[in-house]
């Protein structure tokens, strides 16, 4: 494998771009923006002079995590999943709200001149722990959202893929509830501990934890969306079931491949019959391409090249060995052969 080729299999900045994100008011009320978000992004409108890329077209079958809140051309606010959790935690009514009311501000951008590859948005991803990066132009206007989901979605079956396994990566500290809580105490579970979902268990014969089902911030989206009564449904009743379930040991491709052809954002890890429970999203997949990441990978490649190189010797080396051997032989054949010829014309010469 060329090393200097490993970089290549990274996703194009520009391919991540989702140009085509939820534009909204501020005075849209918060209930509307939740029914916007919930719905299909067929509709929605595109942000104009903007190029659709595959991206967009992958995006456009989806439901949106975000809607970014507009006023005379300029982002002046962003509403994500997480905030609508956060809303949901809090136990108050929606009816009524206005984006303008609970939208965070200001909106951690990026300009698209800096924008040179996706470790920029990786670090800012990191830095202030968000999941949604809109980028703008030099003058300020809009050009799309990256998100983690709109850069795996571009990645491609990399070798850094096919290299590290899940347990690299994985989340460990998993928060999970009984199949019975109901999904208000689910959401405030989400909201105290900042993650985006939880497992459901069940006890199982061998004192572990058997995974049974999981509920995400997007399904605390749809439940809005459908005006459930979110204090007396329990999670059994809506959480996604059955699980498809990751070994510590698979690959992160397999675990990329899964996610893409489940359209979904993140799966449980699950081993040692439920003693050991895990977690892989895909903010996790991205970690891959963290500098430092990289940089071990190429370390244990070369690690890896110098041992081949150095077999690859030891097997010239036994070849050569075995060419003289085997030359050697020859040469004894020869002689015996030589020898054979030779007593058998003496034995013919004396019984003349």
């Amino acid at each position: 494998m060329d090393i200097d080729n490993l970089f290549l299999s990274t996703p194009a900045f520009n391919e991540a771009i989702d140009s085509n994100p939820l534009l909204v008011n501020p005075e849209m009320l918060v209930v509307d923006a939740i029914r916007l978000m919930s719905q299909v992004r067929g509709q929605c409108c595109a942000i104009p002079n903007s190029d659709h890329s595959k991206i967009d077209i992958d995006l456009e079958t989806s439901r949106s995590s975000c809607v970014l809140v507009m006023e005379a051309g300029e982002l002046i606010g962003i509403f994500t999943e997480r905030d609508i959790v956060r809303l949901t935690a809090m136990g108050e009514s929606l009816n009524g709200l206005t984006l303008a009311e609970v939208m965070v501000k200001p909106v951690i951008t990026l300009k698209e001149d800096l924008f040179k590859d996706i470790f920029a948005a990786l670090f800012l991803f990191r830095r202030y722990h968000i999941r949604h990066l809109p980028i703008l132009s030099e003058g300020n206007e809009l050009r799309g959202v990256v998100s983690p989901e709109s850069i795996r979605k571009v990645l491609r079956p990399a070798n850094l893929l096919k290299m590290r396994r899940v347990a690299d990566v994985m989340t460990k500290q998993v928060f999970h509830a009984p199949p019975t809580e109901s999904v208000l105490n689910i959401a405030k579970l989400m909201a105290s501990k900042k993650v985006s979902c939880i497992v459901m268990v069940e006890e199982n014969q061998n004192d572990g934890l058997k995974p049974v089902g999981i509920i995400t911030e997007r399904d605390i989206v749809q439940f809005h969306s459908l005006e459930l009564e979110l204090s007396i449904i329990q999670g059994q009743t809506v959480m996604s079931t059955p699980l498809f379930l990751l070994n510590p040991e698979d690959s992160l491709l397999m675990a990329h491949q899964e996610m893409e052809r489940r359209h979904v954002r993140r799966l449980v890890v699950s081993w040692n019959w439920g003693k050991g429970l895990g977690l892989v999203t895909q903010t996790n997949l991205l970690k891959i391409f963290d500098p430092m990441e990289m940089y071990s990978v190429i370390e244990m490649l070369q690690h890896t090249i110098e041992e081949l190189t150095l077999k690859a010797g030891q097997v010239d080396h036994w070849n050569n060995d075995s060419s003289d051997q085997l030359t050697l032989t020859e040469e004894k054949l020869d002689n015996l052969r030589y020898d054979s010829q030779k007593s058998h014309f003496l034995g013919l010469t004396s019984s003349v």
